[in-house]
């Protein structure tokens, strides 16, 4: 009973201050019933011709929320915009977004942001993985902002503890909030040019990072030898790269085998590594329903970052250019 009324208390708080940010569920039900609808028929077209699309999605939208707030403002394109910044290398889904906004405007012209369509298709592409789902509160507007150089607020792989506690926290994300999101390292790929540094010459020591496992750093070093190809891509999670199965990724964490420093890091604080072990630990079934509440929780709450609403911003006819 107790915990029970703590799960209803703490959804009690997260929908009060989605509801102060100005966000709402149901938001386009009288205006645009069938956004939600279009925007998941749209990621579904692309997850179903290539699955590795989910995990850029969940990316993207990341990437917008922790740079000017969730408007946006990443998808824009152009010279010094924020998708140029080199913490954005890589990034994937925008024709995703692009191709249900066009839907969209089809249908209901100048109503439904482009902001609102990433959160919506980060939602879709985890449930598509067989992670979580949950109702988006909606209601952002799009920003009329977007610069390359405030992606420095972007967490980096090689970020400390310290540094990565202070870049969630200025975004109001508490560390229970970063290991959880950082969950979403069990789908994905990333180049070795953000962990090569960890195999050869870690800390200009002529040596690997030794909290890397001895067996996975030989694995880690055959995929991306010395003076090789940066732009190889390699799982996130050795285990299991397109499911949703964060029980075998925060057991790599605990043993050595995050491919991300900034991941393994997590590992060696006090705080963060009891998160991780209670999401590592060796009832599986549990552990899905636990982590399925607390991401969904997590993300809701990191989705409604520095949000813009009622007069703010605009709504973009095309997400890739302002109005």
């Amino acid at each position: 009973m107790a915990y029970l009324l703590f799960s209803f208390l703490a959804f009690l708080s997260m929908g009060l201050s989605v509801h102060a940010q100005g966000l709402e569920k149901g938001y386009y039900t009288s205006t645009c019933p069938n956004t939600e609808d279009i925007v998941r028929s749209s990621v579904e077209k692309f997850f179903n011709n290539d699955p590795s699309i989910a995990p850029g999605l969940l990316r993207l939208h990341f990437h917008d929320c922790f740079i000017q707030g969730c408007d946006g403002s990443i998808l824009v394109s152009g010279a010094s915009t924020e998708r140029t910044a080199p913490q954005n290398l890589g990034l994937r889904g925008f024709e995703v977004v692009a191709d249900a906004k066009s839907q969209l405007e089809a249908t209901c012209p100048g109503l439904v942001s482009c902001a609102d369509i990433l959160a919506l298709a980060a939602r879709d592409a985890v449930d598509l993985t067989g992670g979580p789902s949950w109702s988006v509160p909606l209601g952002r507007r799009d920003g009329r902002v977007s610069s390359a150089s405030d992606a420095t607020s972007l967490p980096s792989p090689a970020d400390s503890i310290a540094v990565q506690r202070q870049k969630f926290a200025d975004k109001g994300l508490t560390d229970h909030d970063l290991v959880t999101l950082v969950g979403a390292h069990t789908i994905g790929q990333t180049d070795c040019l953000f962990f090569g540094y960890r195999l050869f010459n870690f800390t200009v020591t002529g040596n690997a990072d030794p909290t890397i496992n001895r067996a996975f750093l030989g694995q880690l070093q055959a995929l991306c030898p010395r003076n090789g190809d940066t732009s190889k891509r390699v799982a996130l999670d050795k285990d299991s790269m397109t499911k949703f199965d964060v029980s075998c990724y925060f057991k790599n964490v605990r043993d050595g085998n995050a491919v991300l420093e900034s991941d393994q890091r997590l590992w060696e604080d006090a705080t963060t590594q009891k998160i991780v072990q209670n999401y590592a630990g060796n009832i599986r079934g549990l552990l899905g329903l636990r982590f399925g509440y607390e991401f969904s929780k997590s993300m809701t709450k990191m989705s409604s970052i520095g949000v813009k609403t009622g007069t703010q911003g605009e709504i973009r006819k095309t997400c890739s250019r302002f109005n």
